[in-house]
C-alpha cells in the first residue's frame, strides 16, 4: 500500500472532508477492518494565497514543492493539494517534487468524460475561475469549460473567501450560488457544474433541483487518492 501524503489546511474545513472520505472510501474497498496510513501537512493558507494574489507564481511553486518535499521525507510516496486553487502551480509542482503528485482537475476531468459531459460550468476561488488549468486540462476529454459572468465570479470568490473557508455555511448563500448555476444551465447551456473549490461540496449539497451532475472535486479527488494507494 502506498502512503499518500496530503498537503492541506488550503482550507481546513475540506481537508478534515478529505480525511473522512478516503477512511470512508477505504473501508468501502477493503472491509477487513485496516485503517489507510495517511499524512497531512497542514500548511498556511494565507501565505499561498498572498503570494498567489501577488502574481508570484514561482514562488508559490517554490513553497509548494518544499511543502511536498516535507511529506516525503516523513515517508509519503505521492502527495496531492488539498484544494483547486494551488492547480494554477500544479504542472510545475510537479516537476520539481520528488514524489508523484496527483491532479484534482485530472481527476474531475476523467469524470466527467466517464458522464458524457460537454459543456461544464466553473465554481471556485477567482483564481480557480480565471485560470487556464481546468479549461486546458477538460479540452483534452473534449468538455468545454464555462465560468460564471465576472461579477457572478465577485460574488461567488467573495463568499467562498469571506465565508466558506471559515466553515461558515449560510442558506441565502447557497440560493444565491445555486441562482448562478440555473442561469448557466439556461444561457450557457452547461450540462454539469464543476464544484472547483472544495469548499463548496459543503455548501452545494445537492443539486437544488437543476437536474445536472455536480461535480465534487474532493470527493472525486480523495477517491483518486484512494485508489493510488492500493494500486
Amino acid at each position: 500500500m502506498k502512503i499518500p501524503g496530503i498537503i492541506g489546511g488550503i482550507a481546513p474545513e475540506s481537508t478534515i472532508q478529505y480525511y473522512r472520505l478516503m477512511i470512508e472510501d477505504f473501508r468501502r474497498r477493503k472491509p477487513d477492518g485496516t485503517y489507510p496510513p495517511i499524512l497531512i501537512n497542514s500548511i498556511d493558507m494565507k501565505r499561498m494565497l498572498d503570494l498567489i494574489g501577488a502574481n508570484d507564481l514561482p514562488g508559490t511553486a517554490a513553497y509548494l514543492a518544499g511543502e511536498a518535499g516535507k511529506l516525503a521525507r516523513a515517508g509519503a510516496e505521492f502527495a496531492f493539494f488539498a484544494s483547486n486553487t494551488p492547480h494554477i502551480v500544479f504542472e510545475e509542482v510537479r516537476r520539481q517534487a520528488s514524489i508523484p503528485m496527483l491532479s484534482i482537475v485530472e481527476a474531475t476531468g476523467q469524470a466527467a468524460r466517464a458522464l458524457g459531459m460537454k459543456r461544464a460550468g466553473l465554481f471556485g476561488t477567482r483564481f480557480t475561475m480565471q485560470a487556464r488549468f481546468y479549461p486546458d486540462v477538460f479540452s483534452q476529454q473534449g468538455i468545454q469549460v464555462i465560468a460564471p459572468a465576472p461579477e457572478e465570479q465577485g460574488y461567488i470568490h467573495g463568499k467562498y473567501m469571506g465565508e466558506l473557508v471559515a466553515g461558515v455555511f449560510l442558506p441565502e448563500t447557497r440560493e444565491r450560488m445555486l441562482a448562478i448555476a440555473a442561469r448557466m444551465r439556461g444561457q450557457d447551456r452547461i450540462d454539469c457544474l464543476i464544484l472547483g473549490g472544495t469548499e463548496l461540496p459543503l455548501l452545494l449539497t445537492d443539486d437544488g433541483g437543476l437536474g445536472i451532475p455536480f461535480l465534487d472535486t474532493t470527493k472525486i479527488h480523495a477517491e483518486a487518492a484512494v485508489a493510488e494507494m492500493l494500486s
